[in-house]
C-alpha cells in the first residue's frame, strides 16, 4: 500500500458509457477472454457475436473443405481439386441439407462427413443454447438523472437524484443502494480508496412502475457532512448507484448502476417539477424535464 496519493486523470468505477466495464486497467493478474469463451459470447453485442459465429462457421467449413480435398478424387460429380465444390459440399453435409448432387465415393469421405455430420449437431447444440441464453438474460431499461443536486429538503441539506423505470411494467420490491467512494490518507500515512453507504430517506419501494426520487440526507451521521465541492474534487470523490428488483414480466432479478463525480453534482439547485395534472384529472409526467434543473 502506498504511502501517499498519487494524482491520476479522472476515472470513475462504473462507466456511464460501457455500463459492464469499469474504468480500471488490470496489472499483475493473468486474465484473457478466450479463456473465458462463454462468458465472452454473453457479453458481446449483438453484431460482435454474429459476427464470430459466421468467422467460425467460415473457418469450419473451410477446414472440413480442405480435408475433403486431401482426399483426392473422393466426392461424386465434384471438380477435381476444386476448393468451391468441397466448401459448399462441407457446408451442406454441416447443415444437414442433402441435396444429393455431390455425395462421398469413398471410404475416406464417407469418415470425414461422419465427423462433420457430429460437429454440425454440437455446433448447432451450442449456437441455440447461446441464443437462448443471451436471450434470457434479464435487463433493466433503468434512467439516471444526468446529474445529482444538494439542497435543503425540509430544512435539511439533501442529496437528491432522480429514477425512472423507461418499460411500461412493474419492477417489484426495487431497492436503492448509494456508496460514496473517495480517496483517504490513514493516520499512519497509508493511501485507500473508501466506500461509506449513504443512509437513504426511502431505499425500498414495493413497486417501481414510473419515477424514484433517491434522497439522503446530510446530517451529522452522513459521509458527506461538511464536504464542499473542492474537498471532493480533491477526494476523487464518486457516487455509486445500484439498483435491483425483481421484473414481474420475466420473474427474474435485474440490475441497474450509475455513478457521479463531483462535477455531476450541482449545489444549490433543484430538479424541474415534471408532475402535472390533465383536464381530466389524470397525472401527467414529462420526461423532456427529467434531468433539467433549476
Amino acid at each position: 500500500m502506498s504511502k501517499t496519493p498519487r494524482m491520476f486523470p479522472r476515472t470513475r468505477i462504473v462507466n456511464r458509457n460501457k455500463q459492464k466495464h469499469f474504468d480500471i486497467t488490470i496489472k499483475g493478474a493473468s486474465h484473457s477472454h478466450w479463456r473465458d469463451p462463454y462468458h465472452l459470447l454473453l457479453t458481446l453485442n449483438w453484431l460482435w457475436f454474429f459476427a464470430v459465429i459466421a468467422v467460425f462457421y467460415l473457418i469450419t467449413n473451410t477446414l472440413f473443405a480442405l480435408l475433403y480435398l486431401a482426399g483426392g478424387d473422393c466426392l461424386e460429380n465434384a471438380r477435381s481439386g476444386s476448393f468451391a465444390d468441397a466448401f459448399f459440399f462441407s457446408v451442406q453435409t454441416m447443415a444437414s441439407i442433402g441435396y444429393g448432387v455431390m455425395h462421398p465415393k469413398t471410404d475416406y469421405a464417407h469418415f470425414i462427413v461422419t465427423i462433420e455430420a457430429l460437429v454440425g449437431l454440437m455446433a448447432l447444440a451450442m449456437s441455440t443454447g447461446l441464443m437462448f441464453a443471451r436471450f434470457s438474460l434479464p435487463t433493466a431499461k433503468v434512467l439516471f438523472s444526468n446529474v445529482a443536486v444538494i439542497t435543503p429538503y425540509n430544512g435539511v441539506p439533501t442529496l437528491i437524484f432522480r429514477t425512472a423505470n423507461k418499460r411500461r411494467n412493474r419492477i417489484l420490491e426495487a431497492q436503492v443502494r448509494v456508496s460514496l467512494l473517495r480517496d483517504e490518507v490513514t493516520k499512519e500515512g497509508d493511501f485507500m480508496r473508501r466506500f461509506y453507504d449513504l443512509k437513504l430517506v426511502r431505499s425500498q419501494t414495493p413497486i417501481f412502475t414510473l419515477t424514484w426520487t433517491v434522497m439522503h440526507q446530510i446530517d451529522e451521521s452522513s459521509p458527506l457532512y461538511g464536504a464542499t465541492l473542492e474537498s471532493l474534487i480533491e477526494a476523487h470523490s464518486e457516487l455509486v448507484v445500484i439498483l435491483t428488483g425483481l421484473d414481474e414480466t420475466v420473474s427474474q432479478t435485474i440490475h441497474a448502476r450509475h455513478s457521479y463525480i463531483e462535477s455531476e453534482i450541482l449545489w444549490n439547485q433543484r430538479f424541474v417539477d415534471i408532475f402535472s395534472r390533465k383536464r381530466n384529472g389524470r397525472w401527467l409526467i414529462d420526461y423532456n424535464h427529467f434531468h433539467d434543473v433549476e
